[in-house]
């Protein structure tokens, strides 16, 4: 992991707090009102690293290893949206921001709409990056069909990873190998997923109960399902950004918040893959900066 600063070259700062019954790790950054950072699978805060500095000038950046990930704690359950949507409203109030707007990509992009969807009183602004929700089109992108299989954006790891024990078998020892073949498969440029990402995802993923917590949350998938359903039923009060990739999920990013809000405004990034924030952090940058500075 390389040392990462903020805009003006001073370390960010890590800490710790239990809430909710967890201890989460997290970093924060610069100064003025709080934006939370949420990543994905199998990632952890530290996929934010080249987007942080670009942000911390205008905002005071929290960006958490959810439960379970990098140097967070690894209980047995919770790995559900509602439960690590109370891990983040909780962990934001200990840190004293009793409003904060929220940004996320892939399974993060699923947390900070389980957060909004839940905080709506404390939520300003939600950006929801690249994921398609359990419920509203996850489970049909992951099915084995013709027309999936012949796309830039199979999930075919949805079904797999959501069986019991077998995955953990598979993988475990194969840590490196397999999430940087993975990952970068998903990229517009390969060459975005860097030694040192590639470094951090695997100690955390090959720590005991690494493997199993990245799992879990695909396990919770009828659960985020029933969530889901139940949450969308009420549209969201704050406005949204849909922000997705050119050559992933795209504008289906768009559709999936225009079933939850009124509010939606959408930007696609060009030459870009599924990770934006490591395949083009100036660009994710602006956009967000632009967005929740408004």
């Amino acid at each position: 992991m390389l040392e990462i600063t903020d805009h003006t070259g001073a370390a960010v700062k890590h800490g710790r707090r239990t809430v909710n019954g967890v201890r989460l790790h997290y970093v924060t950054a610069g100064s003025g009102p709080a934006l939370v950072l949420l990543h994905g699978v199998p990632k952890t805060w530290y996929y934010w690293h080249r987007v942080i500095p670009l942000l911390s000038e205008h905002f005071t950046v929290v960006a958490p290893d959810v439960r379970g990930f990098g140097d967070s704690e690894r209980p047995e359950g919770g790995y559900d949206m509602g439960t690590i949507a109370q891990d983040v409203g909780a962990l934001l109030t200990e840190l004293g921001h009793e409003t904060f707007a929220v940004a996320g990509e892939d399974w993060g992009a699923a947390f900070a709409y389980a957060v909004a969807a839940t905080f709506p009183e404390r939520v300003t602004k939600l950006s929801y990056g690249e994921m398609l929700l359990p419920g509203f089109g996850l489970e049909d992108w992951s099915a084995l069909t013709a027309d999936n299989v012949r796309s830039s954006h199979f999930l075919w790891h949805v079904g797999f990873f959501h069986v019991p024990d077998f995955p953990e078998m598979l993988i475990s020892g194969r840590e490196e190998i397999f999430w940087s073949t993975w990952m970068k498969n998903e990229t517009y440029n390969p060459a975005a997923i860097t030694p040192d990402c590639v470094a951090e995802w695997t100690r955390c993923s090959s720590a005991p109960g690494g493997l199993r917590a990245i799992f879990e949350v695909y396990r919770a998938t009828f659960t985020n399902i029933a969530l889901d359903e139940k949450w969308g039923r009420t549209k969201l009060p704050m406005p949204v950004l849909a922000v997705a990739s050119e050559l992933f999920i795209g504008e289906e990013t768009r559709r999936q918040m225009e079933r939850v809000s009124d509010d939606v405004r959408y930007v696609e990034i060009a030459e870009c893959g599924h990770s934006m924030a490591l395949e083009q952090p100036a660009e994710l940058a602006g956009v967000l900066r632009e967005f929740f500075a408004a």
